[in-house]
């Protein structure tokens, strides 16, 4: 069991084409964003195991001797529903609560009693877990948490090294360590959303940008720098009440949904292609279609049933100077993006929606040198 504090970020990302289609088995293309959660965990000897998430004003701890008692073996058989409802239990959680961000704690619990349960005795440790990203926005922000629980909870256990090395300010694992990291995320991811397409922790593992369909994963090495504007309805929803809903929809209208779903499919495609020829000399014309591709997805999305008024109002304000929105992530309400061509200036009435501007991919936010793209890293504690 390692013995020292390890320090872990992850990025969270946004969606440009894809959302919902690619829970159907469609191309998704996603980039990673300069925001980032971060997550501490120390080992002790207090037996006492402790959850600290001061974003949403949650903080927990067990008793590990308690813990360690625990007949676990619904962590391997029954349903999702059934070991949810379990570690619900574990957490102290009556069954009918309706609070989506407590499911981070069952989250938590599933990682830790299934990974360390390796170890001898399960460890006492105090983890805390931070972030800028807005929770419940389209932005990854519970995947980037499943990502930095899932490696900080590996490496104290010694599944995998800790990457980072004397005098470097930051460590990324291997590829195989990786691979092991972003499968275990997406177990928490499941726990918190049901049925995850896996997107979101894949961007938050591997940073940069990323083409993903059906669990595989390619990197978009050729990708040039784009400016968006992001902005937060600050409309909450529930990422698997929507996700379910598209596919109650895709049930009852088998044959008006699922060329919509191939539509979508046609329009990450293309997006890949534009980006690609950007790369090397991007042009005016490549904004236009961009645009128009933008256009066409968030019509698609709205026929699907996962539009909400404040994103009406969102690409309604940015049309009337020219620009181009569309929701990202799940819809519902939480996070649209904008493109911005290059020049572009103020746009009267978007702040008012509380908008920012983002560049993707992303960069470290503590030392923009450290690396080209963002990703899941180890960092330096400051002595």
């Amino acid at each position: 069991m390692l013995s020292q504090v390890l320090l872990v970020s992850a990025p969270g990302k946004v969606i440009l084409h894809g959302e919902h289609s690619v829970v159907h088995g469609k191309v998704a293309l996603a980039v990673a964003l300069n925001l980032r959660t971060f997550l501490r965990l120390q080992p002790h000897n207090s037996g006492k195991v402790s959850l600290r998430l001061p974003n949403i004003g949650i903080q927990q701890t067990w008793d590990v001797a308690r813990l360690q008692l625990l007949d676990t073996s619904f962590l391997e058989q029954g349903d999702l529903t059934e070991q949810v409802e379990k570690l619900k239990e574990v957490a102290g959680f009556s069954k009918d609560s309706t609070n989506h961000d407590c499911l981070a704690v069952p989250a938590f619990l599933y990682l830790y009693l299934t990974i360390c349960r390796s170890q001898r005795t399960l460890p006492s440790l105090d983890i805390a877990v931070w972030s800028e990203l807005p929770t419940g926005a389209g932005l990854g922000s519970s995947a980037a948490y499943s990502v930095c629980l899932a490696a900080a909870l590996l490496t104290a256990c010694e599944e995998i090294p800790n990457p980072l090395k004397d005098g470097e300010a930051t460590g990324r694992w291997t590829e195989e360590n990786l691979e092991l990291i972003n499968k275990w995320a997406f177990q928490g991811e499941r726990v918190i959303h049901g049925n995850p397409s896996g997107v979101d922790n894949a961007v938050s593992t591997w940073g940069g940008a990323l083409r993903y369909q059906q669990g595989k994963i390619s990197p978009l090495k050729r990708l040039p720098t784009l400016e968006i504007l992001l902005v937060n309805t600050k409309v909450p929803r529930s990422t698997k009440a929507l996700v379910a809903s598209v596919r109650n929809r895709m049930l009852k209208f088998p044959e008006i949904i699922a060329p919509l779903l191939a539509s979508m499919d046609a329009i990450s495609l293309e997006c890949e292609r534009v980006l690609g020829e950007m790369a090397a000399a991007p042009a005016l014309e490549h904004y236009l279609v961009l645009e128009e591709l933008i256009d066409m997805n968030q019509h698609h999305l709205n026929a699907l049933g996962v539009g909400h008024a404040s994103l009406d109002q969102l690409c309604q304000v940015t049309t009337a100077h020219g620009l181009h929105s569309k929701l990202t992530g799940a819809g519902g309400g939480g996070c649209g993006i904008t493109l911005l061509r290059p020049g572009t200036q103020g746009v009267g009435g978007v702040a008012s929606l509380g908008a920012y501007k983002v560049q993707f991919p992303g960069q470290f936010p503590w030392e923009e040198e450290a690396c080209e793209q963002s990703h899941l890293c180890c960092v330096a504690l400051v002595k």
